[in-house]
């Protein structure tokens, strides 16, 4: 994921979980904040209750490759933190993973339009 999209000081961090609304979808949770920007911006927490570094930081790369993949989807304007919650994250099929995120922005309704609709036919 480029720089330009992602969420980098605490600062920011703490303005979309104060500001913003939150959607739980068991593992994973969405805080979602708009911003005045002409870009998305994400950011990825991943708590060290889960496990070790490693663990961890695996975590962190599969959401983050989720999210990569679904970027376009996403419409220009939000700040989003997705916080890890369970360590299953790490071992569960990639596309379900990519479900559980895709699921989660469509309830946020930080989906561009012409492709929520595309998805609600399936």
């Amino acid at each position: 994921m480029k720089r330009a999209y992602r969420l980098r000081t605490p600062e920011q961090y703490q303005r979309v979980r104060r500001d913003g609304r939150t959607w739980d979808a068991g593992m994973l949770m969405l805080n979602a904040a708009p911003n005045r920007r002409r870009i998305s911006r994400c950011g990825f927490i991943v708590a060290k209750r889960l496990g070790g570094a490693v663990v961890r930081n695996r975590i962190r790369r599969r959401v983050r490759e989720a999210v990569r993949l679904l970027y376009p989807q996403i419409a220009p304007g939000w700040d989003m933190v997705f916080i890890a919650r369970s360590p299953a994250l790490a071992e569960i099929a990639f596309p379900q993973l990519q479900a559980l995120v895709q699921r989660l922005l469509q309830r946020a309704g930080v989906v561009q339009g012409v492709v929520s609709e595309t998805l609600d036919k399936d």
